[in-house]
């Protein structure tokens, strides 16, 4: 048995029959050599006090809680209870996952500073298979679940290793920090780990997924299917559909496309190019579409009460001045606003050819030259192909 030791980050809001669930496993296959850091977010459903009973009981775990009124998210606590945390390792481990015995020991057979390792998740089907996990039914609750078809079952896993990234995730905390943390753009929740992952991968940390190293997830009980916020399994929140929509925007704007990864889940990180649209005769409908993916959209004269409304709308769902991102195009020479300038007449965008708006990081990648050309309804200025995405690393 290894002498390192793991911090278990875990915030929870009312969660608590799959937080117990969690902790349980924890103790029983992996004893108590572990710390577990737990953050209640604001629950009713009695989180806190069975989390000051068991605090009586198991002096390796640290307590905290948000008293309210509104929740932090995960956001906020992943980075605060890994500031607490008294090991030098921190494991990302949701409330809904069950420990299946031995996840530390491979856990920490592969972690060594530079390198973040996740385990392999078994669940239900009530999301799309994938090559990164394994879809096997063994309850979606905790008192329906077969710990020993579960446990059976695992033994026999291959062991072997892919190249992916998702929680639960070990690391050293040295070099979760060198990334400043999760970003605060994404608060409270969602579309957070795509972006510490792109920032990971980005700074040259290896990644490691072990398929002897398992947990077992009921999926998306935090927000997504919790029935405290109007989900229920396999039925989204409203919560979760506002949050994830919100921040897949707000990923955009920051990396210049949606969340990529390759089959595995290990990311894609495309350039982050200094962009500026010129966009005529838009509309609001066409802003919220074409905003998120430049650096700053010039718009018509005309257009002003277009661009005060969109802004009046969208600036509660993003941390970025949209004041500054959104701009009457005045006198300037097209070519000098940034390094690559596209101009294009909203009244000429189709869903096919928006394809190119969406798609712009990686046209530009592989087609980009300096200069000027047009492709489909679009006219581009390009004076510099220099890009920037290292520069999103560090979280100030």
């Amino acid at each position: 048995m290894s002498d390192k030791v793991i911090s278990f980050i875990q915030p929870s809001r009312n969660n608590l029959k799959y937080l117990e669930w969690s902790y349980n496993s924890i103790r029983k296959n992996l004893g108590y050599r572990h710390e577990i850091m737990f953050g209640d977010d604001f629950s009713d459903d009695g989180t806190w006090e069975w989390l000051e009973e068991i605090q009586k009981k198991d002096p390796n775990v640290q307590i905290f809680r948000n008293d309210g009124p509104e929740r932090k998210g995960i956001v906020y606590w992943y980075d605060f209870l890994c500031e607490k945390a008294s090991n030098d390792i921190v494991m990302f481990f949701h409330a809904d996952m069950y420990a299946c015995p031995n996840l530390d020991t491979e856990i920490l057979r592969h972690l060594e500073k530079g390198k973040v390792v996740s385990a392999t998740r078994i669940e239900p089907s009530l999301h799309p298979d994938g090559p990164e996990k394994i879809l096997k039914d063994f309850g979606i609750e905790p008192e329906e679940f077969d710990e020993l078809g579960l446990i059976e079952f695992a033994k026999n896993c291959e062991d072997k290793t892919t190249e992916g990234v998702f929680a639960p995730w070990a690391i050293y905390k040295e070099d979760y920090w060198k990334t400043g943390g999760h970003d605060e753009l994404f608060a409270p929740q969602s579309k957070e780990d795509s972006d510490i992952f792109n920032r990971f991968h980005l700074l040259g940390l290896e990644f490691i997924q072990t398929w002897k190293g398992l947990v077992y997830h009921m999926t998306s009980r935090g927000s997504r299917f919790n029935p405290s916020s109007g989900g229920a399994p396999g039925k989204d929140s409203p919560e979760w559909i506002h949050t994830t929509t919100k921040n897949m925007r707000n990923f955009i704007r920051k990396w210049g496309t949606m969340v990529q990864h390759d089959q595995y889940m290990k990311p894609v990180v495309s350039p982050k190019y200094d962009i500026g649209f010129v966009a005529y005769n838009c509309t609001v409908n066409l802003l919220k579409e074409l905003e998120p993916f430049c650096d700053k959209i010039y718009l018509d004269l005309k257009d002003s009460d277009c661009m005060s409304e969109y802004i009046k709308e969208e600036q509660p769902n993003t941390t970025y001045d949209l004041g500054e991102r959104i701009k009457l195009y005045g006198h300037s020479k097209i070519s000098e606003l940034h390094d690559i300038c596209v101009e294009f007449d909203c009244r000429d965008l189709t869903q096919e050819n928006f394809q190119v708006i969406t798609n712009l990081a990686n046209i530009l990648k592989d087609s980009g030259d300096i200069g000027e050309f047009e492709l489909e309804v679009f006219k581009f200025y390009i004076s510099s192909l220099d890009s920037y995405e290292k520069d999103l690393i560090l979280v100030k």
